[in-house]
């Protein structure tokens, strides 16, 4: 079994000595001498567009930004590294650092104008809404029958496993914090989750921490399908580059969809700045169209009422997984059926 995830070891001292695991930074240099240190688990080819867009309106700060995984930004801050502003896929984690202690009140009439169930206390807000998806070959899958539901998909993988042995690719979820979130939401939610989870496992899946490198897998022909990757990076990746070599299908009996967050961290030294972004970012995520963004509005497809779609809430109830002794009862389970020997 393989675990894909590229990342470096970088050393960051910030009050406390702690290495980080990063998976791309980048600094973007300002005409000043203020700067602005974010941690982001999404990919620097997809937030770039905001990086920019945020600068242009403050030519004079200079951003720093560092990618992570959900997991990794979590023990982050928990651990004291100094930044400025959180963005997470993983909305369970962000919620527990909120609850914790380990951010800082911001308000404005722009988070003023989210609906309560994109934020929480002035300390975590929502920007996108972004459904869990499947992405399939379509040369792997050409005349097999396409499948729509978690049922059909348990079929397909039972009668073709010359086809799918290998070449399924999802997050391992004792690393991904964002695929323990889609996992643990979508076990309490349809009875299909373990029976799918069992038959993958039985196929030597191949475990990822983050979607983007599973959806160029599946592009490139090492994966059949990579399930419950972002619909936004898959639609991203499909609008660069797939040559038709790829199809994004959204499960009709049940989806999650994640609230990315951002907050600002307790020990933040630019606060400003960050809530600033944070004001950006939400004006963006309440803009009543898609146009050019790489990722999805809040409102996003009636989000709230789509067919088949399950919103994950902001609130207390994510932190039922995060017990300790929940976590742990769940990830048996996932390994029993999973990492099957």
């Amino acid at each position: 079994m393989r675990y894909a995830c590229l990342a470096v070891i970088l050393t960051f001292l910030a009050g406390v000595s702690s290495a980080l695991e990063v998976e791309d930074h980048r600094r973007y240099p300002g005409t000043g001498n203020e700067e602005l240190h974010v941690i982001s688990t999404a990919d620097l080819e997809v937030f770039e567009p905001y990086l920019l867009a945020f600068q242009a309106a403050r030519p004079d700060l200079t951003i720093d930004y560092t990618v992570a995984s959900s997991a990794e930004l979590h023990r982050a801050i928990r651990n004291g590294a100094v930044f400025d502003l959180a963005l997470s896929s993983a909305m369970d984690l962000q919620f527990q650092l909120a609850n914790d202690g380990y951010a800082q009140r911001h308000q404005s009439d722009r988070t003023l104008a989210l609906p309560n169930w994109a934020k929480w206390r002035d300390l975590i807000f929502a920007f996108t809404a972004e459904p869990a998806v499947m992405v399939l070959s379509t040369e792997r899958f050409a005349g097999l029958p396409v499948p729509t539901t978690r049922q059909e998909l348990v079929g397909v993988l039972r009668q073709h496993p010359d086809v799918f042995a290998g070449a399924i690719g999802t997050y391992d979820v004792r690393e991904s914090g964002l695929g323990y979130l889609f996992a643990t939401q979508e076990a309490r939610s349809t009875d299909a989750y373990w029976r799918l989870s069992e038959v993958m496992g039985r196929l030597d899946p191949q475990l990822y921490c983050c979607s983007g490198q599973m959806i160029d897998d599946v592009t490139e022909g090492k994966l059949a399908l990579a399930y419950n990757v972002l619909g936004s990076y898959a639609a991203d990746r499909l609008a660069r580059a797939s040559g038709g070599k790829v199809q994004v299908l959204s499960m009709q009996d049940f989806g999650n969809v994640m609230l990315r967050t951002a907050l600002i961290p307790s020990n933040a030294t630019n606060p400003d700045a960050a809530g600033l972004m944070i004001d950006m970012l939400i004006d963006l995520g309440l803009r009543s169209t898609p146009e050019n963004w790489p990722l999805p509005p809040l409102n996003q497809v009636g989000i709230e009422h789509a067919a088949g779609f399950s919103q994950i809430r902001l609130g207390p109830a994510l932190m039922v997984y995060l017990d300790p002794l929940n976590r742990r009862a769940f990830l048996s389970e996932w390994e029993n059926a999973m990492v099957q020997k």
